[in-house]
C-alpha cells in the first residue's frame, strides 16, 4: 500500500516551464502547485528559480521540475537554456489584461522555436477569481487554444483553483506522449523504454541560465 518513497525516488523527471507576461502570476502558480502558498505582495521573480514536485501517473512516480522566468521576460530576453530540455509549457495570461492574452501568440512562437515539436503546452487564463475584471472571454482564449492545439484551463492562484489540474494535465499528456514515443521505438527495435529520468537532460542548464547575464541591471 501506498508506502513512503525517498525525494530522488522516481520513474520519470519532466521539465515543465512556465511563460508568459509579467505579472501574470506565475510565480504564484509554481508556488501553489508545489508549496500550497500564496503570496499577494507582487514582487518580480529574481535570478533563476525552480521547484519539484512528484505525483504518480498509472503507477509511475513522475517528478516535475518547474521552471519560472526569473523576471527575464521584463526584457524579453528568456534565454536558450530556460526552455533546453522542456517537455511541458504553461503559457500563461492574465484574464483581467487583454494585453497579456494578446502576447501569448509571441510566447509560442518563441516556445516553439526553442523546444521540441512534441511538447506539451497548456494556455492558463490566471486570476479567475476576479470575474468582474474579466477582459478575456473563455470563449476566446478556447478558440485560440483550438486553433493552435493547445491544451486550456482557467486558474487561480489565489483561491487554488485548478493549480493542480493544470499542471496534472501537462504532465499526464507528457508522459503519455514518453511512453507512446518509446512504444513506436520498440516496435521499430531502436530503442527501450527511457528509464528514470533519461528522456531529458537537466545537467548544467541552471548555471547556464545564471552564467548568461540575462536579468543584470
Amino acid at each position: 500500500m501506498g508506502g513512503y518513497r525517498a525525494e530522488d525516488d522516481y520513474d520519470y523527471l519532466f521539465k515543465v516551464v512556465l511563460i508568459g507576461d509579467s505579472g501574470v502570476g506565475k510565480s504564484n502558480l509554481l508556488s501553489r502547485f508545489t508549496r500550497n502558498e500564496f503570496s499577494l505582495e507582487s514582487k518580480s521573480t529574481i535570478g533563476v528559480e525552480f521547484a519539484t514536485r512528484s505525483l504518480t501517473v498509472d503507477t509511475k512516480v513522475i517528478k516535475a521540475q518547474i521552471w519560472d522566468t526569473a523576471g527575464q521576460e521584463r526584457y524579453r530576453a528568456i534565454t536558450s537554456a530556460y526552455y533546453r530540455g522542456a517537455v511541458g509549457a504553461l503559457l500563461v495570461y492574465d484574464v483581467t489584461r487583454r494585453s497579456t492574452f494578446e502576447n501569448v501568440e509571441k510566447w509560442l512562437k518563441e516556445l516553439r522555436d526553442h523546444t521540441d515539436q512534441n511538447i506539451v503546452i497548456m494556455l492558463v487564463g490566471n486570476k479567475s477569481d476576479l470575474r468582474h475584471l474579466v477582459a478575456v472571454t473563455t470563449e476566446d482564449a478556447k478558440s485560440f487554444a483550438e486553433q493552435e492545439s493547445l491544451y486550456f484551463m482557467e486558474t487561480s492562484a489565489l483561491e487554488d483553483t485548478n493549480v493542480d489540474n493544470a499542471f496534472s494535465e501537462v504532465l499526464t499528456q507528457i508522459y503519455h506522449t514518453v511512453r507512446r514515443k518509446a512504444m513506436e521505438n520498440a516496435e521499430d527495435g531502436s530503442a527501450t523504454v527511457p528509464s528514470k529520468g533519461e528522456n531529458i537532460d537537466l545537467g548544467k542548464e541552471v548555471s547556464d541560465v545564471k552564467k548568461s547575464g540575462c536579468c543584470s541591471t
